[in-house]
């Protein structure tokens, strides 16, 4: 049987890791939840961001989804609840934080910038990546909740101010002597053209996409859940992706059937 994943974000973004887990795993069974009643998650309280993944626990469970991962593709829920939800459940859970390790590593100046939302760019979380894997680096921290709004109305849309995205991206102003800038947000990727196009060639923009997709695949492949003789088998099978959100009214445009679905009340 396909196993089942759940990718859940604030917005749009996290469909930005989505597309890297659906190219590792194609047969698998997916499902996109997000709550866009509080978005973006950068202005909430952590306490709420962890009410809200609890929620969502709740909701798994009371429906019998049969989840076998929960993806939080969410820089700023994953650095402010993950261990927290992990203890709520038995369904593994990956989460995405900066990258600010392969950043590090790639970066030729020792000088690199992570851009993010203002919760992601403040949270102790983050300082100790950077404390741990960038020693020895200058690392700039930047935010932005404006590029969050620009990423939505792109991916819903299929259009956004191109001369809105440059203001912004003057405004946050990043150092001429950066090489290497880390998306610290799922929205972020939605944006690349306009990042490749705004900063020199020079400059690597890193993501988590890729490794978060590793990483699925690994703890399915660990449960049995994932091989390629099974990939191929249930292909066939496959069932489309099905949509959440908790304020689908919202959306001014789509395709794409969306769900609702309250993430209000908990019992944990």
């Amino acid at each position: 049987m396909s196993p089942h994943i759940l990718v859940f974000d604030s917005g749009i973004g996290g469909t930005s890791v989505l597309a890297h887990i659906k190219a590792s795993i194609p047969s698998a069974h997916f499902s996109y939840v997000m709550d866009n009643a509080l978005l973006p998650y950068g202005l909430q309280s952590e306490q709420t961001i962890r009410a809200r993944l609890a929620a969502l626990v709740q909701y798994i469970d009371e429906q019998e989804l049969n989840v076998d991962i929960i993806v939080i593709a969410c820089n700023t829920a994953s650095t402010s609840a993950l261990e927290a939800t992990r203890q709520l459940t038995r369904i593994s859970i990956v989460g995405v934080v900066p990258a600010i390790k392969p950043a590090a590593a790639l970066s030729d100046t020792k000088h690199i910038a992570l851009l993010a939302t203002p919760a992601t760019s403040n949270n102790a979380y983050t300082h100790s990546l950077i404390e741990q894997f960038a020693q020895g680096l200058r690392v700039d921290l930047h935010h932005s909740t404006a590029l969050v709004t620009f990423a939505e109305a792109l991916y819903w849309n299929r259009l956004v101010e191109d001369a809105k995205v440059v203001t912004e991206l003057h405004r946050i102003a990043i150092a001429p002597e950066v090489d290497t800038i880390v998306l610290g947000c799922t929205h972020f990727p939605i944006l690349k053209r306009h990042f490749e196009q705004f900063y020199s060639s020079d400059v690597k923009l890193v993501d988590s996409g890729e490794a978060i997709a590793r990483r699925v695949q690994s703890l399915l492949a660990q449960a049995g859940k994932y091989t390629m003789i099974l990939c191929e088998r249930d292909l066939s099978r496959k069932k489309p992706l099905q949509f959440y959100a908790t304020a689908p009214d919202k959306i001014s445009f789509t395709e794409q059937e969306i769900k609702l679905i309250s993430l209000n009340s908990i019992s944990y």
